[in-house]
């Protein structure tokens, strides 16, 4: 076997790729643009913030940065990348650049050494330029012993700050610093830079292969070319689709379509089968469905949107593949399919069976009934009311049956307001409040369900409760631990126990005046559907519409 030279290392894509000039940084031209615009006008800060996911060139943009400023040639926007100055920032070993580990440097005293550095003069550069790598590790001593450095920083420094959670760096330091916000980097951004990398290495790979490792990557460059790295260390020169979807554990979009087509045939053995078959592969089924959700969604955009390409991330092949697939279905049941996927979802993050979770999901998101449109729903409505009878009579049987189930729970926990039973003392009705008044600040909630009540019953045992509202409001005073709440609530301001227990206050109508002229009626108060509902929910209508 031969072997390779020792004293030659091998330098990762990530560090053999790295951007050298800001024109090659990827994805944040809205950053880069303006650090250079800032360098030619010299109208440089002397901190900056730097925040944003892992991966997208918060560091090397600092490191680029840094050569403009120290640049033989500069301050320029285009460093010349030949000088000493600048070949030795690129390698880290420029003494004017310091660049410093927050995580390991975060203590008080490691912040006081750089404050006694930062007096001295740069060696060979014009500035010198400290980048603190993850500043959110420092800690508050740290933070507050930097803020006077910050403030008035010597003329020659620059400090930069690169961060993934900058919401927690003090808004002191935030304040005393320009933030770029760096973003995430568009899949077909990643995937256009890796194909400029493996034409330039040689390696072969199909675009959906590299559409796999930048989807992978989640929006971060050097994952994904420490991604194309371990591929090429797995594969050779030579990357195959199927290599890397045992590389990274990714479910091919020819899977994703078998799948979403087994869902709108209704196929639920052929679904099960699948399942079986992607399990014997080790496939995460978490992993799994969510690929299929996101599949789902995509359909979706395909058959709305005017330009699918600019919000679903796939490469051309499979864009078409797509859309044929979305062409003889309806974003009806294309929703349906997703709300019930996604609520699947959300059972695998806890069931202790995902096999069992998925494949009853599956088969349930399968047997979905379609949505009767609103027309024939109305059609209906109306055969109903004729068989029912036109003559507005409220005796029939199912009707009946229909209010008595109704007004069940109501009726049986009513009291009228006037009350036939023997009325409540004064005392009874004062403590009442003094015990409403405790529940408000112990169980607020419960405090206001009950602000419309009192005392409409009281022995020496027993308080009976009158409440003015919803039989809602009785159900949630009459729970177990409600109950036990109020009745040691009582317990406290009568210094006895009593039995609590509550009626719904029936409204008591008023005879309304008479009137010389007959009151106006519109049809829909005859109309027997109208009457029945109102009679069922004890309501009334408002403002009738006129019929003139």
């Amino acid at each position: 076997m031969p072997q390779g030279n020792p004293g030659m290392s091998y330098q990762v894509f990530a560090r053999k790729w790295r951007p050298q000039v800001f024109e090659d940084v990827i994805g944040q031209g809205h950053i880069t643009r303006t650090l250079q615009n800032a360098i030619a006008t010299n109208r440089l800060a002397h901190a900056f913030l730097f925040s944003g996911p892992r991966g997208v060139g918060k560091t090397t943009t600092a490191r680029i940065l840094a050569k403009a400023l120290n640049c033989k040639e500069g301050p320029t926007p285009t460093p010349c990348g030949k000088c000493d100055s600048c070949l030795e920032t690129a390698a880290g070993t420029s003494v004017d650049v310091i660049e410093i580990d927050g995580a390991s440097n975060r203590g008080i005293e490691h912040i006081r050494e750089l404050r006694e550095t930062v007096k001295y003069a740069p060696v060979g550069g014009k500035n010198k330029v400290y980048v603190i790598d993850e500043v959110h590790m420092l800690t508050n001593e740290a933070f507050n012993a930097l803020l006077k450095t910050l403030e008035e920083p010597p003329p020659h420094v620059i400090f930069i700050f690169a961060t993934t959670e900058p919401q927690k760096i003090p808004a002191t330091i935030h304040s005393r610093c320009q933030r770029y916000s760096f973003k995430r980097i568009a899949l077909h951004e990643i995937a256009a830079k890796l194909r400029e990398i493996t034409d330039k290495e040689g390696i072969k790979v199909s675009d959906q292969g590299l559409a796999m490792i930048a989807r992978a990557a989640e929006g971060s460059m050097r994952d994904s070319q420490s991604l194309l790295d371990q591929a090429v260390s797995y594969s050779g020169m030579e990357i195959r689709n199927e290599d890397l979807q045992a590389i990274l554990g990714a479910i091919g979009q020819e899977t994703l379509r078998s799948l979403a087509d087994g869902l709108l045939a209704r196929d639920s053995a052929g679904l099960l089968k699948q399942i079986d078959s992607l399990l014997e592969q080790g496939q995460d089924l978490r992993q799994l469905t969510a690929g299929v959700v996101e599949h789902i969604r995509n359909l979706i955009v395909s058959l709305i949107a005017k330009e699918p390409g600019k919000i679903v991330e796939l490469p051309a092949a499979d864009l078409d593949a797509l859309k044929q697939q979305a062409t003889g279905t309806d974003a009806e049941r294309l929703i349906m399919l997703f709300d019930s996927l996604s609520r699947t979802l959300d059972e695998l993050r806890w069931s202790p069976h995902q096999r069992f979770t998925l494949e009853v999901g599956l088969v349930k998101a399968c047997s979905l009934a379609p949505l009767r449109p609103l027309g024939e729903v109305l059609e209906r409505m109306r055969a109903l009311e004729a068989r029912l009878g036109t003559g507005g009579t409220s005796d029939n049987s199912r009707s009946e049956a229909v209010r008595e189930r109704a007004s069940g729970y109501a009726a049986s926990h009513l009291v009228t307001a006037s009350g036939a039973r023997s009325g409540p003392s004064a005392g009874h009705s004062d403590s009442w409040g003094k015990i409403l008044a405790a529940l408000k600040q112990r169980k607020p909630n419960l405090g206001s369900a009950l602000q419309n009540s009192r005392v409409v019953e009281s022995t020496d045992e027993a308080l009976v409760i009158g409440i003015k509202g919803s039989s809602f409001q009785v159900e949630l005073a009459d729970k177990k631990e409600s109950r036990d709440m109020i009745e040691q609530l009582a317990a406290e301001v009568l210094g006895k126990r009593v039995q609590i227990t509550f009626r719904l206050l029936a409204t008591e109508t008023k005879p309304e005046p008479k009137s010389a002229a007959p009151k106006k009626t519109s049809s829909g108060e005859q109309d027997p559907f109208v009457q029945e509902a109102l009679s069922i929910f004890n309501g009334k209508i408002v403002e009738p519409e006129s019929q003139e």
